[in-house]
């Protein structure tokens, strides 16, 4: 991975283009990879704007999220199902009829793990194989290592087939998934590279030493998804990246084939790749705001935030104290809101005035 930076000696017990790669200055970050990385700063800004301001929407959007991750995550790597069964196995856990069925119910416990979870699961190789595990379903290999190496291939409509990279071998696998986990976590906490640079140096490093049999592509897309919630970037809850990339996939494989040359010399350019990860991030924020951030809340929304937030309460509390929970809300809103839980008898002032303090009552 070309992330120009350097892992101490501690860690580089064995030269591979994860390390060798390292230098301790600051990434050659191109200029169109700092104005998306900007663009999306901006939006992360937002992004609790939006969850607090319309929340009936956004389990909505929740929803549909799932059902279109599982979807297309599958549909890259060749597993369909009926459509019509798709809700009941992602949403409504109806039980797997077939293999094909088996993946789909898989993948969704994987993301449900994820979006559960992310706070507390370390990017490490018991993560990875969990994750495999997971959105393997029934497969026997779930959760293992590659056994044999495996070569990356194109099909030709003429029936030709052309090895277009070879991953890292099956015996040295697990020692280049633990260093490139070190690295990645290095990488962040040591050099301070931006979140998003690391991430998606992570990423290709993953697809590069291809650690499963079968099931690389639908990890790397967990992994993506994992990468970005431990770094606050919670966009992937409400939109699929996995079906903007899928909508993407020739200029997907185009990036990942560019990015990967040369990656076992470590003389690789990241810089396909990274545009390509960035602008599906960028995409995915864009029709976040889309859908949430210009939703009109549903009559009642306002008042339910607003009594949400008086109940998450402890001891005395100030309109100023509601105004940082309830952003969107206006004053005068939160002060009719407030008169009327204090008629209702489950709450009361404790004087008058601007600055005045309010509290729960308790029952």
């Amino acid at each position: 991975m070309k992330c120009d930076n350097s892992l101490p000696n501690m860690i580089t017990n064995v030269i591979i283009p994860i390390m060798n790669s390292f230098k301790a200055d600051t990434p050659k970050i191109p200029v169109s990879a700092v104005w998306l990385l900007s663009d999306i700063s901006e939006y992360k800004g937002k992004q609790e704007l939006y969850t607090k301001q319309s929340p009936q929407v956004l389990k909505s959007l929740g929803e549909m999220a799932l059902i279109e991750s599982t979807e297309s995550s599958n549909r890259i790597e060749g597993v369909t199902v009926d459509h019509a069964r798709l809700k009941p196995l992602v949403i409504g856990h109806s039980k797997p009829r077939d293999r094909s069925e088996e993946e789909i119910a898989g993948y969704r416990r994987a993301l449900d793990l994820i979006h559960k979870n992310h706070a507390n699961l370390k990017i490490n190789a018991k993560t990875i194989q969990e994750l495999h595990r997971l959105s393997r379903g029934e497969s026997w290999d779930a959760g293992k290592w590659k056994e044999k190496d495996n070569d990356i291939i194109k099909k030709y409509p003429d029936g030709r087939v052309e090895v277009i990279f070879k991953p890292v071998s099956a015996k040295d696998t697990p020692e280049f998934i633990e260093q490139m986990c070190l690295a990645h976590q290095y990488s962040v906490t040591q050099l301070k590279y931006p979140p998003l640079y690391a991430t998606a140096c992570l990423v290709l490093d993953f697809l590069s030493i291809h650690p499963f049999r079968d099931g690389n592509g639908r990890v790397s897309r967990l992994l993506t998804l994992l990468a970005l919630y431990q770094h606050g970037f919670q966009v992937g809850r409400y939109i699929s990246i996995e079906r903007i990339i899928e909508q993407s996939k020739e200029t997907y494989y185009e990036a990942l084939n560019r990015s990967s040359q040369k990656w076992h010399e470590a003389k690789h350019d990241i810089t396909p790749w990274l545009n390509y990860f960035l602008g599906v991030v960028f995409a995915g924020y864009k029709e976040f705001e889309n859908r949430a951030g210009n939703v009109k809340a549903v009559r009642g929304a306002k008042t339910g935030n607003v009594e949400n937030a008086v109940k998450a309460q402890f001891g005395d509390f100030g309109i100023a104290d509601i105004e940082k929970e309830c952003p969107g809300v206006s004053r005068p809103m939160i002060r009719v809101v407030l008169e009327k839980m204090r008629d209702q008898g489950s709450i009361k002032s404790m004087g008058t005035g601007r600055s005045a303090k309010w509290r729960r009552i308790q029952t």
